[in-house]
């Protein structure tokens, strides 16, 4: 049976992915660096050294074809795509071979031009963020099963 890896740091969705995998019976590995503690009593968590993608490579040493990777990292999801494992990101966007590209692409152009601009963060997530990606991984999940 597949499982549902969370590059859980700053994940959003941690809650929404406990409800659906708990519906669909599905085991949860939560991955987290040591500034964080965290316990559900429902996944695994596992906490990796603070460093440079550390959660990132402890993720893809241990993701298997055809388990269910939650990031919103597209370097991390293109190591996962190459494992055959399906990527979702916290908004519902399901990670391919087709669009991983330019979404990397994209990524290192906002890098250049967040260099020369002072950028703000990310949006205050809505509901209707959280319901994108409700649906998402849980058509996702029946899609698998």
């Amino acid at each position: 049976m597949p499982l549902i890896y969370v590059d859980a740091d700053s994940c959003p969705t941690k809650e929404l992915i406990l409800k659906i995998a708990k519906k669909h019976n599905i085991d949860v590995h939560m991955f987290f660096d040591t500034s964080h503690i965290y316990e559900d009593g429902y996944s695994k968590v596992t906490i990796v050294d603070k460093g440079f993608d550390s959660v990132d490579y402890a993720i893809v040493n241990l993701l298997n074809t055809g388990d269910i990777l939650v990031t919103n990292d597209y370097g991390l999801a293109a190591m996962a795509l190459a494992k055959k494992a399906y990527v979702i990101d916290n908004n519902g966007l399901i990670y391919t071979k087709d669009n991983i590209t330019e979404l990397l692409s994209k990524r290192a152009q906002s890098q250049k031009e967040r260099k020369y601009k002072n950028v703000r963060g990310p949006k205050k997530r809505k509901e209707k963020d959280d319901l994108a990606f409700e649906n998402s991984l849980s058509s996702l999940i029946k899609d698998i099963f």
